[in-house]
């Protein structure tokens, strides 16, 4: 029963994000992780001390949430049992993942340029990027999106299933807190650099291991050859250390070029590029990414399955 309490979760935890997405009209986590992160920073981003005030915040929220999950599975555990535990880590499970999210929202953007035109396009890329996008071309609006897919395979599924793997869904959930932390104030600007510095830290930290996971099984699902001396040798061409691996695999993959300046609240970064072939990408290569998400994302799954049942034969 105890390799039960992990795969039952997983299995029924990543086919509910595989059929639903994101359940916008219930409660998640991930929402309130926002409204906490906004209260610090409304009420600790200012006067001195930004810096050790971030840094409270960055390492006491995920360990408070932690906590929580630690609570919540022991008290699932001690009130139903082990079949209550499995359904309250099912959909701890189900909000951690983001895959489907992700494939609707990027199809949504393009949905959006194809049928409303360039500037509709522009507004709604803007909702999942964090750069400026009102000059964007078509091309580069399906390249951000491409980067962003990317990108997000790594944060919104690898990486919540990689802390599952390690210490079920408390530290899948600690981890989102890291990760919402990071979107919504690790940034270099005048206002965040010192208060977000050390959550933006702490999530290339715990990025570091599944990014590179991500890439390697991207690779696997969707090789050609010398796909992997493509990764090794564009995988640091980013500012991000970790971010370039998923988005280096993508490139390679589409055999297309990533990076390039872009505009982060009205500040130009200039990104070096990811890949010499400077083509045209569209729709299609929008497919063939969601087939690499889809893909990746199960063999994932699969592979912590199988790791865990070798474990306890």
């Amino acid at each position: 029963m105890e390799l039960a309490l992990v795969l039952v979760p997983l299995a029924a935890g990543f086919l509910l994000d595989w059929l639903f997405g994101d359940p916008r009209r219930l409660p998640h986590p991930v929402v309130l992780f926002g409204q906490m992160i906004s209260w610090a920073e409304r009420h600790w981003n200012k006067g001195r001390g930004r810096f050790w005030k971030g840094a409270a915040v960055a390492v006491g929220y995920p360990a408070a949430v932690l906590a929580a999950g630690w609570g919540i599975a022991h008290c699932a555990l001690a009130a139903g049992g082990e079949w209550c535990y499995m359904l309250v880590a099912t959909v701890f499970v189900f909000y951690g993942l983001a895959n489907r999210s992700l494939i609707q929202e990027g199809g949504e953007v393009i949905r959006v340029l194809r049928t409303e035109g360039l500037e509709a396009g522009r507004r709604r890329l803007s909702w999942i990027v964090g750069r400026d996008t009102s000059e964007l071309t078509p091309r580069e609006i399906y390249t951000a999106v491409l980067e962003t897919m990317a990108e997000n395979l790594s944060d919104g599924v690898v990486a919540p299933l990689f802390y599952y793997a390690i210490g079920g869904f408390p530290a899948m959930m600690a981890y989102k807190m890291v990760n919402t932390l990071d979107s919504m104030i690790g940034y270099r600007d005048e206002r965040y650099r010192r208060f977000g510095c050390c959550a933006a830290r702490l999530d290339d930290a715990l990025n570091y291991f599944p990014a590179r996971i991500t890439a390697l099984l991207m690779a696997c699902v969707a090789y050609r050859r010398g796909l992997f001396r493509f990764i090794l040798r564009n995988c640091y061409m980013h500012a991000s250390p970790n971010s370039g691996f998923p988005e280096s695999a993508m490139a390679g993959i589409l055999d297309c070029r990533f990076g390039g300046a872009h505009v982060y609240h009205g500040l130009l970064v200039e990104k070096p590029y990811i890949g010499e072939h400077d083509r045209e990408v569209g729709y299609a290569d929008y497919r063939r990414a969601v087939c690499v998400n889809e893909r990746v994302s199960l063999l994932a799954v699969l592979l912590i399955a199988a790791v865990y049942c070798i474990c306890y034969l």
